[in-house]
């Protein structure tokens, strides 16, 4: 695998898989452009080389072609901050991107319409009959898996060297994000900036870890976690889990959650993991009282409650004060931390108070020397909020990547740079 530091872009053209999947409004404005301008460091470089840039990218989940999804409507963004008018194809695989790519001059940066407007991208068959009988369903997924052949040979027919600097998608075996790094050597593939940053701040969190290592671990479903939480079982000393997933734990042991959401079939669950916690010597840390409304609303009537005590009719939106001390006590002793998930509906205004809490804890920490990562779509979108992303060690721009790492998983966009098995 080349290092993208080492490598002189001069005369070359490179495809970068960028993550440009960011959020339009109603009229196809962009909300936030954090996505975009993480990846300016690494066009940046290639254009300074006197290189010359194929962004490839996707937006949105379409099944087709549809306007709502053109990637067009970031167009004017991307050349704005990038500093050179970017041109645009209407079609990635098409004549006209192929034309367009083969005539970029060094300097010049070109954007590849949706990547998943076709079926190829994720090599998943679409249009199949509800009906559709499991022969069907083979015979259309070795349909697609092939003509995926020729649509990763013809992207990476465009350039001579690979970039990846989507660590957003690099979980995924996409034919931008893994199969298209087959076609080109160790010296022309390599991690963009953004990337490689990602790369090192998991391996960290993962293998070079300075104790006491804390995981916060927020969301509303202990299923949906069940994997992270074991995995961080092997590794953590502390283990704070909260979100919705505490009343699940809270009823697992008998406790009273009034109306707050619970996954009545994980009750056995969240007692295994308590018993494995425990076993393992792992420091597992649930909410004790709980800040509860009448109504799921930024409006409802509020007030405090022991979290095993929740009346009827009541539903708990966020940690109490007892919790939040509790919880800071133990971050703010850490030296790693790892945050994935808020403590409540922050949403709401009057249910921000834990996340904030636990944002401000993990800054105090950082400032005294922990390593700390913020990652998943929520945890981000708080430190975002409160104004804190600039004071922890490292904020994530992957959420379903991020997590299966730390689940332990080998991740493809990741593994094909380097020339590693992923399948």
């Amino acid at each position: 695998m080349q290092s993208i530091d080492n490598f002189n872009f001069a005369g070359k053209k490179a495809f970068v898989r960028v993550d440009f999947n960011v959020p339009l409004d109603e009229n196809f404005n962009i909300t936030d452009d954090t996505r975009i301008r993480a990846a300016l460091p690494t066009l940046k470089k290639i254009l300074a080389d006197g290189g010359s840039v194929i962004i490839g990218s996707h937006l949105g989940r379409p099944k087709g072609v549809t306007d709502k999804f053109s990637l067009k409507h970031i167009l004017g963004r991307v050349s704005e901050l990038l500093g050179v008018e970017v041109q645009f194809a209407n079609d990635c695989i098409g004549e006209e991107a192929g034309a367009k790519a083969a005539a970029l001059q060094p300097g010049e940066a070109l954007l590849l319409e949706n990547l998943r407007f076709y079926a190829e991208e994720e090599g998943k068959p679409r249009g199949l009959a509800e009906d559709a009988t499991d022969d069907e369903k083979k015979a259309a997924k070795k349909a697609v898996k092939e003509s995926q052949k020729e649509f990763t040979k013809r992207l990476a027919s465009y350039a001579d060297c690979y970039v990846n600097d989507a660590f957003g998608t690099a979980h995924r075996a996409h034919a931008s994000t893994a199969l298209i790094a087959d076609y080109f050597d160790a010296d022309h593939k390599m991690f963009g900036y953004l990337m490689e940053k990602e790369v090192k701040a998991v391996e960290k969190v993962m293998n070079d870890i300075a104790r006491p290592f804390t995981a916060i671990m927020g969301g509303s479903k202990v299923s949906s976690k069940i994997e992270i939480i074991e995995n961080l079982l092997n590794k953590v000393d502390n283990l704070i889990v909260t979100g919705g997933m505490t009343y699940t734990f809270t009823k697992a042991m008998g406790g009273k959650i009034g109306n707050s959401i619970c996954e009545d079939d994980k009750l056995d669950l969240a007692l295994d993991l308590m018993k494995k916690a425990k076993e393992k010597g792992v420091n597992l840390v649930l909410a004790v009282d709980a800040k509860i409304a009448d109504a799921f609303s930024n409006d409802a009537n509020t007030k405090y409650a022991n979290v095993n005590e929740i009346p009827d009719g009541w539903e708990g939106l966020d940690i109490g004060p007892k919790t939040i001390e509790i919880y800071a006590d133990v971050i703010k002793k850490s030296k790693t931390i790892l945050w994935n998930g808020p403590t409540g509906v922050f949403e709401f205004e009057n249910f921000t108070d834990g996340s904030r809490a636990v944002g401000n804890a993990i800054v105090e920490a950082t400032k005294n020397g922990a390593f700390s990562l913020v990652g998943g779509g929520d945890s981000v979108a708080c430190v975002n909020k409160f104004g804190i992303a600039s004071e922890v060690s490292y904020v994530s721009t992957g959420g379903g990547a991020l997590l299966e790492a730390i689940e332990g998983k080998v991740l493809p966009g990741i593994a094909a740079v380097k020339g590693e098995p992923y399948k």
